[in-house]
């Protein structure tokens, strides 16, 4: 079995801890974690199993990578600290492992990453010969294989849309809802993930990876941003309440521009509220879906929705991108050390989870 470790336990690593333990050909090995509070507790009690597994949760970060583990998922945040995240990740890759991570948003298409993030991923892996693949949690499959796959459906192909459409009522991210998306904030706030050149920073790499699977050369990566506020206020069930007026729904396009048209689309609609834009794009039911939009002949349009922990559809679109991720180990252990990318590495085939005694 393959020695895995889970670095990180928020709402990626404790799926990960889930996806790990599960799957016939890995074995959870350690689990890292910065808060001195979870330090000594069961990997099983922190990815809420119900169960122990027998793995207690450690910040000695020398001391696991000292037992040379096979693959390392790093599900610890990089958003906010990209070169921490990249030190951590590089000092894995120097003992040999295979890491996956969605942490590292500039390395999603890694061909056109930036030096300063794709020269010491490389020289990490020259040095130690481990392997690095980068997939995103938006999910990275919704915005880059799974759209290359779908097109090969159609006879001619004009437009590739990929949406994301959420209601954030029941997502239990009340700092990222709150201040990173701006809902509930006054309508002038900027809010960070909306910010000039950020939805590009964070999504262009998809785009340009889909542009590649194409054979197409783009000509400029657009964005657009649109905010609607509340008409009244509401009260959600873990965060509080958000008042009327406030911004109540978001909706952006990242746009790769081929021939002078936005022909590659990376589309966003989050709503803290089912009624706010009810004519902006909705989900088929409940409270969110990932959506798949090919215009053309045929025109071609594929939703899927994921739960997981009691039904949240966020958490099951966060676990269908870990599944990516911690299912890419076994074909990445028997490749050659490197730097991967989403069109690098197949889709994996699933597996009938272990019956627990």
């Amino acid at each position: 079995m393959i020695s895995t470790i889970v670095w990180g336990t928020g709402n990626v690593g404790r799926l990960a801890i889930r996806a790990v333990e599960a799957h016939p050909a890995l074995k959870l090995t350690a689990v890292i974690v910065s808060n001195p509070d979870k330090v000594g507790r069961d990997a099983g009690e922190l990815a809420d199993l119900g169960r122990e597994l027998g793995v207690a949760a450690t910040n000695d970060i020398d001391a696991v990578l000292a037992t040379a583990p096979q693959a390392v998922v790093y599900a610890a945040s990089g958003e906010i600290r990209p070169d921490d995240a990249l030190a951590d990740i590089g000092k894995a890759i120097r003992t040999g492992a295979v890491v996956v991570t969605p942490s590292l948003y500039a390395l999603y298409d890694q061909r056109n990453a930036p030096p300063e993030m794709r020269e010491p991923a490389l020289a990490a892996i020259a040095e130690g010969g481990g392997s690095l693949f980068v997939s995103g949690v938006d999910p990275g499959w919704g915005n880059d294989i799974l759209p290359v796959m779908i097109s090969g459906l159609g006879a001619h192909v004009d437009v590739i849309r990929c949406q994301e459409i959420f209601d954030y009522s029941t997502y239990d991210q009340e700092d990222s809802v709150r201040y990173l998306v701006g809902m509930g904030q006054p309508m002038d706030y900027d809010a960070p993930m909306i910010a000039p050149t950020v939805p590009t920073m964070v999504w262009g790499g998809q785009i340009r990876l889909i542009a590649r699977a194409l054979g197409v050369e783009l000509e400029d990566i657009r964005e657009t941003v649109d905010r609607r506020q509340l008409d009244e206020t509401v009260t959600t069930t873990t965060m509080g309440e958000f008042e009327k007026g406030t911004q109540g729904a978001i909706r952006f396009e990242v746009q790769g521009i081929v021939e002078g048209e936005p022909r590659i689309v990376i589309e966003h609609v989050t709503r803290i509220h089912g009624g706010c834009a009810p004519d902006w794009p909705v989900p088929p039911s409940g409270d969110g879906a990932h959506r798949v939009i090919i215009e053309g002949r045929p025109r071609i349009e594929v939703s899927i929705e994921a739960t997981d922990e009691g039904g949240n559809r966020a958490a099951g679109g966060n676990a269908t991108a870990v599944g990516r991720l911690v299912n890419a180990i076994g074909w990445l252990v028997e490749a050659e050390p490197g730097l991967y990318d989403a069109l690098d590495v197949p889709l994996t085939a699933g597996h009938l989870a272990r019956k627990q005694s």
